[in-house]
C-alpha cells in the first residue's frame, strides 16, 4: 500500500520517464514498475537530503554514501540486491538517453543473496541414521548401505562424487581417498578406522554378491551391478531415515552438511574444511558457520590470549 505522503508528492520526470519506458517498452508488470519506482524514489529523496543535485551532480561518492546508509537500515542481503539492480538499471537507462555521460554505478557490485543452508543431523541424528542399515536383511545392501553413509560422513564428500568414487580411488593403508570435484578438480580427503572397516567390508562381501559378473567400475552398485546413481542414493537416504525416525528434512547433502558442521563445532579452521569439502571459495564454506553467540563467546575465551575469566573483585 502507497503512503498518502507519497501520493502528494510527485514523482521526478525522469523516474516517470523511466517507469513509462519499463511499461511501454520493456513490458514489465504493475508489481516490477511498482519496485523500481519505490527503491528510486527513496535513492532520489536520500540525495535531495544530501544537497546532491540530481543527476549532474551524482557521482561514485554519492552512490557509495548512499548504499552505507542502506547498510544501516537493517536490510535483507536480497532486499538490498534488489535496490543495487534498480539503480543500475536506471543509471543505465539515464546513460541510453543521454541524461549522463558517466554511469555512477559503473564501479558497484550486486550483493550476491546469501547461499541457503538447509540444514545438518545433530550427532546422535547422524548416529541412529547409520545404525538404521543394520536393519537391512539383506546383507549385501546392508553392507553397502552403512558403507556409503559412514564414508559420507566421514568425507563430507558431495553425492556426485561418491557415486563415480572407484574402488583404486582409495588408499586404505594411509586412510585417504582421491575425489574428483567440480570443474574435474581433484583432492585427498582422508577418512577414519569406521569407515575404512565399512568399505572394506562391503568391498569384500557385498560388492561381489551386487556385481553379479557385471563389467562395473565404481564403488557402489545397485541391485543389478550397475553404478548407484543419485537418485538411487536418495532413495537410499530416505528408507534409512525413515527407519531412524528422524523427521528432519533429508537431501542426498545432508551428511555432507553434517560433516561440516560437527567439524566446525569441534574447532576445526575454516580453511582446513574449506579443503576438504573441494570449495574454490572461502564464501562458500561460511554457509555453515551458523554457530550460536554462547559458541562464539566461548571459542573467543579459549583462544584469545587474554580470555581467561577472572574474578571481578580480586581485579
Amino acid at each position: 500500500m502507497t503512503k498518502p505522503d507519497s501520493v502528494k508528492k510527485p514523482l521526478h520526470p525522469l523516474l516517470r520517464e523511466f517507469i513509462d519506458y519499463l511499461s511501454l517498452e520493456r513490458g514489465a508488470s504493475p508489481a516490477t514498475r511498482d519496485a523500481y519506482r519505490r527503491d528510486i524514489r527513496q535513492h532520489l529523496e536520500f540525495l535531495s537530503e544530501q544537497n546532491v543535485e540530481f543527476p549532474k551532480q551524482v557521482t561514485e561518492a554519492a552512490l557509495a554514501e548512499y548504499f552505507a546508509f542502506l547498510q544501516t537500515q537493517g536490510l535483507r542481503q536480497n532486499s538490498l540486491a534488489r535496490k543495487t539492480s534498480s539503480l543500475r538499471r536506471f543509471y543505465h537507462y539515464l546513460i541510453e538517453e543521454n541524461y549522463l555521460e558517466v554511469d555512477p554505478t559503473r564501479f558497484i557490485r550486486t550483493p550476491s543473496p546469501p547461499k541457503r543452508f538447509k540444514g545438518a543431523l545433530k550427532v546422535e541424528e547422524v548416529e541412529r541414521l547409520i545404525n538404521a542399515t543394520d536393519q537391512v536383511k539383506n546383507a549385501a545392501f546392508r553392507l553397502r548401505d552403512r558403507a556409503m553413509l559412514e564414508l559420507l560422513y566421514a568425507t563430507g564428500l558431495r553425492v556426485s562424487e561418491l557415486i563415480h568414487l572407484r574402488p583404486g580411488d582409495l588408499n586404505f593403508q594411509f586412510q585417504f581417498l582421491r575425489a574428483v570435484g567440480k570443474g574435474d578438480k581433484e583432492r585427498l580427503v582422508p577418512f577414519h578406522d569406521r569407515a575404512r572397516k565399512a568399505v572394506r567390508q562391503y568391498l569384500e562381501e557385498g560388492r561381489p554378491e551386487l556385481l553379479n559378473n557385471q563389467p562395473t567400475e565404481t564403488l557402489f552398485v545397485n541391485r543389478f551391478g550397475r553404478p548407484l546413481s543419485r537418485m538411487g542414493f536418495w532413495k537410499i537416504l530416505r528408507k534409512h531415515g525413515l527407519m531412524a525416525g528422524i523427521t528432519a528434512e533429508l537431501t542426498p547433502h545432508t551428511l555432507r552438511h553434517s560433516f561440516a558442521s560437527h567439524l566446525l563445532e569441534n574447532g576445526v579452521d575454516l580453511r582446513v574444511l574449506q579443503m576438504l569439502l573441494g570449495h574454490a571459495s572461502i564464501t562458500t564454506t561460511e554457509i555453515y558457520t551458523h554457530f550460536d553467540e554462547r559458541r562464539f563467546q566461548e571459542m573467543f575465551q579459549k583462544y584469545h590470549p587474554r580470555g581467561r575469566k577472572i574474578d571481578d573483585e580480586a581485579s
